[in-house]
């Protein structure tokens, strides 16, 4: 555990922690899970250990510590990632009398699940594009030509920061929200470290919200939080992780969470990560400084190869930018040699962007069929799917699948929605 909670100081004020480091050192013969029957810090809930399901102990403290920290009424440690923290929030927003669900088609695959499992409608609007860095998303907040979505919405559910690090204009959010009685839900999976601007936290305007601890803070993965602002929705939320938490949370996963939001800021990085994004017109952090987006338009998948002969592994490639994620655990160091390197690619890799014709929805059909990622241009696709990460949808259900994102596809490492490299599709005739 030393070994990646670092931080000594930061340790010591851990509750979950010191529970497990008091424990790890006195005799202990398992007759209990895990199976591997090894005493001290992968225990089970035992007499001393508290239990997520119903604390009363050290992880009770460690809750109330977070939810401090984070300005909510109550925060629920996750060992399940954000996704059981999304559908946790969904289904707490059903009992609170939400049925429609206002959400950007470039969410997390894990709302369009959680809408569908809960019978929750979800009325979708594009995601743009901006014109600074090409081809890049961006976040905007109420835009005019959607007012009827919203206005039709019992709850707006919004990402921020997204997998670019665009922020959403949430002080205007919170302010329509209030003034229509709407909820607001945010997932914020990939902003745990920003409970340090609380300008631009999530949880500063949410009702519920996610934090994706172990996507920019030091826990380990699938660690994560999910919050409520007032009582009503607090126990509703509480309802909710009972129903999708696991009942064999990981100790040292809850240990890290609570470990990784005590962790603190680090602004000499925030600094230079600023510093740098002026210098350089292809690097865009879009608000979060933990989001590096670095654009070689159709050199980006070179690019990452070549990064990852070197040893240096980014978070993802989408075709058009190499994406880093940075946190506060970053060290100067490393961060400056990525800096170097980038620049040098920046030489030797000229910006050039390969457009991708503006998608066209066709009549969904009722009869799909699997065939080959390679012979699908022109089909309508009839599953979302998209690379992994950021694990958005690139093609949604019938959206016709063109060359580019074909390309995208097949050029990628990772991707979800498909099945042995064959893409469903629905049928020509529409017949079984």
């Amino acid at each position: 555990m030393k070994s990646v909670l670092k931080n000594g100081k930061v340790r010591k004020q851990c509750k979950i922690y010191g529970m497990l480091s008091a424990q790890a050192h006195g005799k202990h013969i398992s007759f209990h899970t895990p199976g591997h029957k090894q005493k001290g810090w992968d225990i089970t809930e035992l007499s001393y250990s508290d239990n997520l399901s119903c604390p009363r102990g050290c992880i009770a403290e460690a809750e109330r510590d977070i939810a401090a920290l984070l300005g909510a009424e109550k925060s629920f440690i996750l060992t399940d990632g954000s996704t059981s923290g999304v559908l946790a929030m969904l289904h707490a927003a059903k009992s609170l009398g939400v049925k429609r669900v206002a959400v950007c088609e470039g969410s997390h695959k894990s709302v369009f699940n959680g809408c569908a499992l809960l019978g929750i409608t979800p009325l979708t609007y594009p995601q743009k594009t901006r014109a600074k860095i090409p081809f890049l998303p961006t976040m905007y907040a109420l835009s005019e030509e959607f007012t009827e979505i919203f206005s039709a919405a019992d709850a707006l559910f919004f990402t921020s920061p997204d997998y670019y690090g665009n922020i959403a204009d949430l002080q205007e959010i919170r302010r329509y929200c209030d003034e229509h009685g709407k909820l607001l839900l945010i997932d914020g999976a990939h902003g745990g470290h920003l409970h340090f601007q609380k300008e631009i936290y999530a949880g500063t305007y949410a009702d519920m919200w996610v934090d994706g601890v172990h996507k920019s803070l030091p826990a380990f993965t699938q660690g994560a939080l999910v919050s409520a602002k007032d009582g009503k929705t607090a126990e509703a939320l509480r309802k909710a992780v009972d129903i999708f938490r696991t009942t064999s949370p990981s100790y040292p996963i809850m240990a890290s969470v609570e470990y990784a939001v005590k962790y603190p800021r680090n602004e000499k990085l925030e600094k230079e990560a600023a510093e740098f994004e002026k210098a350089h017109p292809r690097i865009y952090f879009g608000g979060d400084w933990t989001k590096l987006c670095a654009v070689f338009g159709s050199s980006a998948f070179a690019v990452e190869k070549e990064l990852e002969t070197a040893g240096i592994f980014a978070e993802f490639c989408d075709g058009n930018a190499v994406v880093f994620y940075l946190s506060p655990a970053t060290r100067v160091r490393d961060f400056r040699g990525l800096k170097k390197r980038l620049s040098a690619l920046f030489e030797k890799y000229p910006v050039e962007i390969t457009q991708d014709e503006p998608s066209v929805f066709r009549e969904k059909q009722g009869a799909t069929e699997w065939v080959e990622v390679g012979l699908a241009k022109g089909r309508v696709c009839a599953n979302p799917c998209g690379l992994f990460p950021p694990c958005t949808p690139l093609l949604a259900v019938g959206e016709e699948i063109t060359e580019e994102k074909l390309r995208l596809l097949l050029s990628a490492d990772n991707a979800f929605g498909l099945y042995e490299n064959k893409i469903l599709v629905f049928k020509k005739d529409g017949k079984e």
